[in-house]
């Protein structure tokens, strides 16, 4: 990471937000914005993975020693640079993913608190210009929530970055109460991002080309179907990638679900739900755009959860800030709606001041 050498003018003299077709200008606030820090690649990249994880750690070991996409993770005021030029007022900052997960919990639980005291000098050294996910190892449950309770109150950030499943393990799974019980009594929001899984890794389908939405909507149909979400009603969920292809499949998800409960419920063992998986759906989830720049994807997932749910996000930095904010700037979107991508949502979400 640079010094704070540009500390002022980043806090000073950021270009304003981007023009959008009405005139108005639009404050952006994107929110899935992955960094590292030297500290923390030095100390995971030496240590052991837990079997199982192997191949998906080798390739981002791969990515994170490639000088150009290190460089964009750990510096910062040229990442601010980057901002300026694209009209983007500030980032919710999280660890690369896989985070710490990979790791044996006796390494995974100081790796993340170490890393979050650093997330949290970055955005106290710039003040409004970073939020910050913290991240957590849910192999250490008790671990996890304790930390979740540290990153909402002392060091205070927004929420907190989970990359799905930890050992093939989901968050649905009774283990992990403790940490969903920390995030819902801390209003930590879990911004659910994907990981691989075995069943996609050939033919380059094991991370955004197909396998990253499929694991992570396997995981936020877990949390619904299960029933997690009556026994934790307060939780918010954020899932990127305009929701992981669930808004496209919400109506039939209704119908079927219905179905087999009233069919098959008892042979297979589905919980009774209090609400539809839909109704969950819309008052648990927020999504993001994060990557998926397209307005008829757009269209569909505003039409099926409102633009209050939905938030403008880049992906950094494996998407390009330039054209993501221009997608913003250019959707077919009402005056409000654009507000509410823009900066309302994840204002309200993250409780960004």
């Amino acid at each position: 990471m640079s010094g704070s050498g540009g500390e002022a003018a980043a806090q000073c003299n950021h270009e304003s937000p981007p023009l959008m077709p009405h005139g108005r200008r639009v404050k952006v606030i994107a929110v899935e914005e992955h960094l590292s820090t030297e500290a923390f690649l030095r100390t995971a990249h030496a240590l052991d993975v837990i079997a199982g994880d192997e191949a998906e750690m080798a390739l981002m070991r791969t990515v994170e020693e490639s000088p150009v996409l290190r460089a964009r993770l750990v510096d910062v005021d040229a990442r601010l640079r980057e901002m300026d030029a694209a009209g983007q007022d500030m980032a919710v900052l999280s660890l690369n993913p896989p985070g710490v997960q990979p790791y044996p919990a006796t390494d995974a639980v100081p790796l993340a608190r170490a890393f979050n005291d650093e997330l949290a000098a970055i955005v106290r050294r710039y003040p409004g210009r970073f939020g910050g996910l913290g991240t957590a190892a849910p192999q250490d449950p008790a671990a996890a929530a304790a930390e979740i309770e540290r990153v909402m109150g002392p060091l205070g950030l927004n929420g907190i970055m989970i990359n799905s499943h930890t050992g093939g393990r989901y968050l649905d799974e009774p283990e992990f109460a403790p940490l969903l019980a920390a995030a819902e009594a801390s209003r930590a929001p879990i911004y659910l991002h994907p990981r691989m899984l075995a069943a996609y890794r050939d033919y380059g389908m094991s991370g955004a080309v197909w396998g990253y939405q499929a694991e992570a909507g396997l995981h936020a149909m877990r949390l619904i179907l299960s029933g997690t979400l009556d026994r934790y009603p307060g939780l918010t969920f954020v899932l990127g990638h305009l929701g992981e292809g669930i808004p496209y499949w919400l109506r039939r998800i209704d119908n079927r679900h219905a179905f087999a409960a009233r069919t098959a419920g008892a042979a297979t063992s589905m919980p009774r739900l209090s609400l539809t998986p839909s109704e969950y759906f819309r008052r648990n989830f927020v999504l993001t755009t994060s990557g998926m720049d397209d307005p008829d994807v757009l269209g569909l997932a505003v039409g099926a959860v409102g633009e209050d749910n939905v938030m403008f996000a880049i992906d950094f930095p494996y998407e390009d800030p330039a054209a993501a904010v221009a997608f913003l700037r250019n959707a077919p979107l009402t005056e409000d709606q654009r507000t509410a991508l823009g900066h309302r949502t994840a204002e309200r979400v993250f409780r960004l001041t």
